[in-house]
């Protein structure tokens, strides 16, 4: 869930532009131009519906609306915003960027495959956007339950069809942004599996002209599960990120508790 969230906002600044004479290799993750975008609103919308017992769609229809300016695609905003509750058949990446979680809570391959699906099925209810789901939480469930790296890029190209054998080298001169489940899924996943660490995963994706803070939520996801930390202070960064001014003397933290609780302590 952390290394998700963390994933989005350190590329959150990179999603449209970068400055002259970025080096992926030496820029900073973190800045005080990053922000949480729907990547971590979503996210989170969704271990909300796994503790809660709730509907996906009620829970994604809830943050949305609460958190209405995160930077939602345009279907999904219309979705949001419309009182037909049908799904759009969509391969977006929007049904991937929210689904790693799912991996956390559940025992079996399974288990995870089929909530990642029920996840995707409101909204992006095409088959790639289905896949992609399923695929972003089975990654961090293998990565969590000590499969290595090997075992998980084999099980990822058989069981989901994605390549993941062309090495990030050979991709980064010809790399463009690309919004799709069947873009951002290979490039997610070869970010992880070329890490040593976090930090290092992440630079991979600044590495690579992409849907950065996207591609950066799902392979900091599977980097957190799979190295049991992110390397920075967590809290520290959910605080000064996920936490906004409501008023003088009042902060929204809604967004913030719902990142860190656990299944024994729920927000109001």
């Amino acid at each position: 869930m952390v290394g998700s969230i963390l994933g989005d906002i350190a590329g959150s600044r990179f999603e449209f532009s970068r400055p002259k004479g970025f080096d992926w290799r030496t820029e900073p993750l973190f800045a005080s131009d990053c922000r949480y975008t729907d990547d971590t609103v979503l996210s989170v919308a969704s271990k909300y519906a796994i503790l809660k017992g709730c509907s996906f769609e009620g829970a994604y229809r809830l943050f949305g609306h609460r958190y209405p300016h995160a930077g939602y695609g345009s279907m999904f905003q219309n979705w949001l915003t419309s009182d037909a509750r049908r799904p759009y058949q969509s391969y977006g990446n929007g049904s991937a960027m929210r689904a790693g979680v799912i991996g956390e809570y559940y025992d079996t391959l399974e288990q995870v495959e089929a909530k990642a699906a029920e996840s995707a099925q409101c909204t992006h209810n095409h088959p790639e956007g289905i896949m992609g789901a399923k695929a972003a939480a089975a990654g961090v469930f293998l990565a969590r339950t000590g499969c290595s790296k090997k075992e998980i890029r084999r099980l990822v190209q058989k069981r989901y069809g994605y390549n993941l054998t062309t090495p990030l080298a050979a991709r980064r001169p010809f790399s463009r942004i690309n919004l799709t489940c069947m873009g951002t899924m290979p490039l997610a996943f070869r970010c992880f599996l070329e890490s040593t660490d976090f930090e290092s995963c992440i630079r991979n994706v600044f590495s690579c002209l992409c849907d950065t803070d996207t591609v950066g939520c799902i392979a900091g996801g599977f980097a957190e599960a799979y190295y049991h930390q992110t390397g920075f202070d967590n809290d520290f960064l959910l605080r000064q990120y996920l936490i906004k001014p409501l008023a003088v003397g009042q902060a929204d933290t809604f967004l913030y508790d719902w990142a860190t609780t656990d299944n024994t302590r729920w927000p109001d």
